[in-house]
């Protein structure tokens, strides 16, 4: 007899009104983050990192597995309640939520939305590895970058959508071949509040004044 995959078994059992609303999919990929992962051979690695990080939680899942739970999210789900489960994952805050509502994010909204979205779910908490997933996985799914106007706005509000505004400027500026900054955009990237010492933002910011 062929063992059927985990996985594919556990999500095939679902019933087909667990699509009908966002509480009950939060329940059903929670369950299914751990499903064929070593999670004991990892929990105190995964722990770490899930504190270090500022996640609720961190349970290794591998990023294949993220991806096979969002295809069968994408198959069987509605637009509306994707848009709600994007941002309970958002708020519940697991590393697993984040990258999981990154890649339901690139795929269900359009170009016009997709920018608008993530800038609605992020606050002053939010990882810079949360935006990072987010803004790689929009590109990755061919999303044109947000224009400057929506850049410049972003850097006028909190400081969390500031470094928002610069991590997704730097990732199209890079994947453009680097063009020349306007004067407008550099200004407002230097006026950016940075964290003291070297950080990962500081290094971005540098790289694109000083090209």
């Amino acid at each position: 007899m062929t063992k059927g995959d985990p996985l594919d078994d556990w999500l095939s059992s679902q019933p087909a009104k667990v699509h009908l609303r966002s509480k009950r999919l939060m329940d059903v990929v929670r369950d299914a983050y751990p499903i064929g992962v070593p999670a004991l051979i990892m929990k105190s690695q995964t722990d770490r990192l899930g504190s270090s990080g500022g996640y609720a939680f961190h349970l290794g899942t591998p990023d294949d597995v993220l991806r096979r739970i969002c295809s069968w999210l994408l198959t069987h789900g509605s637009d509306d309640i994707l848009s709600q489960l994007i941002r309970d994952l958002w708020i519940r805050n697991g590393r697993e939520d984040v990258a999981l509502a990154a890649l339901l994010l690139a795929n269900v909204q359009n170009d016009d939305t997709v920018w608008i979205r993530l800038a609605q779910m992020i606050h002053s908490r939010s990882p810079a590895e949360a935006l990072l997933l987010s803004i790689e996985e929009c590109f990755r799914a061919k999303h044109a970058g947000p224009n400057e106007v929506l850049l410049l706005e972003w850097c006028s509000l909190s400081t969390a959508h500031a470094h928002l505004a610069l991590l997704t400027a730097h990732a199209d500026w890079i994947r453009s071949k680097r063009p020349e900054i306007s004067n407008p955009l550099r200004e407002a990237i230097e006026a950016i509040q940075y964290p003291d010492g070297d950080s990962l933002l500081r290094r971005i910011r540098d790289q694109m004044l000083e090209s």
